[in-house]
């Protein structure tokens, strides 16, 4: 597995731990992290900060993205999306978008190169938690 993407799961891994929803994620530059991040909704009580968002915020200011690979271990969401088309990011790897599926279509129609993974970990660690933390899970997705 791409090691970069092992980052983004340990920082899903993180986020669960922290009492969380299990998503992280991971910006590349040139072969290196400058950021990385996980869903924080629930710690930080606060409805934009997805993992991938974190992941941003994290890395700073860095002048332009464009020469910036993002790393998710679930598809982003519009929210999350956007701020990738916003930023001129043309790369991101989603670990898996079959528990969600995400802006993949939005991205890709303003020239983002979204490769999906689907990774099995990813998966599992998704489908789990959505069995247990429904509701949760429901709210992050805007569906209550």
């Amino acid at each position: 597995m791409d090691k970069f993407m092992l980052v983004a799961i340990e920082e899903a891994k993180k986020g669960f731990s922290e009492g969380g929803i299990p998503i992280g994620s991971v910006l590349v530059k040139e072969g290196k992290i400058i950021g990385r991040g996980h869903n924080k909704r629930v710690q930080e009580l606060d409805p934009v900060i997805h993992a991938e968002i974190d992941c941003l915020r994290n890395a700073g200011r860095i002048g332009s993205y464009k020469n910036t690979v993002l790393y998710s271990t679930l598809m982003p969401c519009y929210l999350c999306g956007g701020a990738i088309v916003q930023f001129g990011i043309k790369k991101v790897f989603a670990g898996e978008s079959a528990t969600f599926h995400g802006s993949k279509e939005f991205m890709e129609s303003h020239n983002v190169e979204v490769i999906d993974l689907n990774l099995d970990e990813c998966k599992e660690m998704m489908s789990n938690f959505i069995e247990k933390n429904l509701a949760l899970w429901n709210e992050d997705i805007g569906e209550l």
